[in-house]
């Protein structure tokens, strides 16, 4: 086959199984083991832990335990690793390498215990579209003591290990292996992808996977692979169900593509993390855009599924409800990350919710029971655009509450206005582009106005990403990193190169006044929200002034306060912390903050930038904090700890 290629029976695979230990009960700040069994944490994804041997009096000591070098895994060395290890059981299981391997290490010394090679195979690993490390890893368990590993290769293999030896597991697909590729609906060609970023879930039984394409702003081809969601049983790989992002012909939704697109229009996959509620035997998927990012005049019609929240029976895949979060993107504003389960209490009464952070800013929250949204959302008119062919939703949904956790919409009072000479350098620069409020359209890079694209705020990348952020269960105040980044809309023709009839290009790039951004800062920030109430704790910026904007000429004589770095500020929050690092292109550093008022407690030095999310564990009373940098020395997993 064409998948993995090693066998339980290779003498490379692994050393015999490790001894392991049975998990604790529950996590308490007494205990001395405390593990991080997926990905956000919990099914819930709030990226939390109660653990406090780490405070506030001792965060400041914290100093490097371990480093674990992930470069050395190829075809090519690694610059950035966007994992985020699981510990279980005293073993800390990671991705490592493009080709996504998984390394099991020991937890307290980073020494490698084993070592699983994929083998997508050359033209298969060729044609992914997503060729890292994968952000990651799923772990599953009966009552009865089997447990297994599941990781999904870039080439699109689901791979079922053993967690004792990193062997493939026989009696899962052909040899632990189930290929993604069967059952698609699209015809692969080289102008088409399909593959995965983030991990498989698992609940109960079943392995639910989303797929990932290429990012989507200048496609090739209008038509493209489906990024229908899958369940899978833990135990054989035998398909159970399939979710339908994009509706077939007869399917509830279907009629939300005019023109008959949904027959060839793809994407609409569920590349981010989902979450699940097992109580309730739920899943819900944050829906991505279908295929084009900027452009959907081959799709015309509200697209759904496409940019919504949608909750799933986890045993039947059935579809139990729906909120559509953007209608017809033409914004690459796709679901970015995994909707957080809360539970609040609003207007003295409780409510299970959930909460989708999205990159327009808002944080949607609906019950997660039924879809109702827990503050109103208001379908408010918004502006029409003029590419030939497009077709544009009349309204958009608005939430009341929370408010935007990051600017949206440029106008000329968003524009640098550091010294009256730069406001106007800047209102002069944005002559040549279309400004406006959050959902004004992209535009042609040559317009008969003379303009060449539109300012798009948040940008295609955000607001808030796939980084996401950390809620506490305890306080109910949920932290968000996110960043103020314009981006230009702008559309052109090339005929030669896609069979769309737009495709981006062609703009003109924001003007960088004398070196410094075009618009005001922060240009990066750390909110926390009150999720009770639905109001803004507090809000600073994600650092101090980076030295190329402290130290311009243009300032000179300027007292500039803290104006924040643009990157996607990754956080984890504790019982007594919120640790918070700029990210990727940021400094290399780890901070830790207040959780009630947002002070800076402390700032620890990383041999790189932090390339993928934070977790913590405790192993015989010490309390970890372990994280992705990429530096000098390439791409590393740096472990930090309190000194003996």
């Amino acid at each position: 086959m064409a998948g993995c290629t090693r066998s339980p029976d290779e003498a490379t695979t692994a050393p015999p199984a490790t001894q392991r230990t049975a998990p604790p009960a529950a996590i308490s700040t007494a205990q001395t083991e405390a593990d991080w069994p997926v990905y956000g944490g919990n099914l819930a994804g709030q990226r939390y832990s109660p653990l406090a041997t780490i405070n506030r009096d001792n965060v400041a000591k914290l100093e490097i335990a371990w480093r674990f070098n992930t470069g050395n895994y190829g075809p090519r060395p690694e610059q950035r690793n966007e994992t985020t290890p699981l510990m279980i059981d005293g073993v800390l299981y990671t991705t490592v390498g493009i080709t996504r391997n998984v390394v099991a290490l020991d937890p307290t010394s980073g020494e490698t215990l084993w070592v699983w090679r994929p083998n997508d195979g050359e033209q298969r690993f060729k044609a992914a579209p997503r060729k890292t490390s994968g952000r990651g890893l799923s772990y599953w368990k009966d009552g009865a003591g089997t447990e297994r590993l599941f990781v999904v290769t870039p080439g699109f293999y689901l791979v079922s290990l053993d967690p004792g030896t990193g062997r493939q597991t026989p009696g899962f697909g052909e040899n632990g292996v189930v290929d993604l590729m069967v059952g698609i609906r699209g015809e692969m060609t080289d102008k088409r992808s399909i593959g995965n970023s983030s991990p498989a879930l698992v609940i109960g039984d079943v392995v639910v996977v989303g797929p990932a394409h290429d990012v989507a702003m200048r496609p090739r081809d209008k038509e493209n692979i489906k990024g229908d969601v899958r369940g899978f049983d833990a135990r054989t790989g035998k398909l159970l169900w399939t979710f339908h992002t994009i509706p077939a012909k007869g399917e509830p939704g279907y009629e939300t593509w005019l023109d008959g697109s949904a027959e060839y229009t793809g994407n609409a996959g569920v590349w981010a993390r989902m979450s699940a509620d097992t109580e309730l035997g739920l899943v819900y998927l944050p829906v991505e855009a279908p295929i084009g990012d900027v452009y959907g005049g081959h799709r015309p019609g509200s697209n759904l599924y496409g940019n919504s929240l949608v909750c799933l029976d986890a045993k039947t895949g059935q579809k139990v409800w729906h909120y559509q979060l953007i209608h017809h993107d033409i914004w690459d504003w796709d679901n970015p990350t995994a909707p957080v389960l809360m539970d609040l209490v609003v207007d003295g009464k409780t409510v299970k919710a959930v909460a989708q952070i999205t990159k327009q800013g808002w944080v949607y929250t609906f019950d997660r029971t039924n879809g109702t949204p827990v503050w109103p959302i208001e379908e408010r008119p918004v502006a029409k655009g003029d590419v030939p062919g497009e077709w544009y939703s009349p309204t958009q949904p608005f939430p009341s509450k929370p408010p935007a956790f990051d600017r949206q919409g440029v106008t000329e009072n968003d524009l640098i206005d550091f010294t009256p000479a730069l406001h106007a350098e800047a209102l002069e620069g944005a002559k040549g582009f279309r400004l406006g409020p959050i959902f004004t359209p992209p535009s042609l890079a040559m317009a008969d106005d003379g303009t060449h694209g539109t300012v798009v705020l948040p940008s295609f990348t955000g607001g808030a990403n796939w980084e996401g952020g950390s809620f506490d269960p305890e306080t109910r105040v949920l932290y968000i990193g996110s960043y103020t980044q314009p981006s230009v809309a702008a559309l052109r023709s090339e005929p030669e190169f896609s069979n769309m009839r737009y495709i981006s290009g062609g703009g003109a790039p924001l003007p960088l006044l004398q070196g410094l951004p075009f618009v005001k800062p922060p240009y990066g920030r750390i909110t926390a929200i009150d999720m009770n109430k639905g109001e803004h704790l507090w809000q600073i910026p994600n650092g101090p002034t980076p030295k190329d904007i402290a130290e311009s000429p243009a300032l000179n004589g300027l007292t500039i306060p803290p104006t924040g770095r643009a990157t996607r500020a990754v956080v984890l929050a504790t019982k007594t912390l919120l640790f918070a690092a700029e990210g990727w292109g940021g400094a290399p550093a780890l901070r830790a903050y207040d959780k009630a008022t947002g002070e800076q407690l402390a700032e620890i030095a990383l041999p790189g930038a932090v390339g993928g999310l934070p977790m913590t564990y405790m192993v015989k009373g010490k309390q970890y904090v372990v994280l992705p940098t990429g530096g000098e020395r390439g791409a590393e997993i740096v472990a930090l700890s309190l000194p003996n």
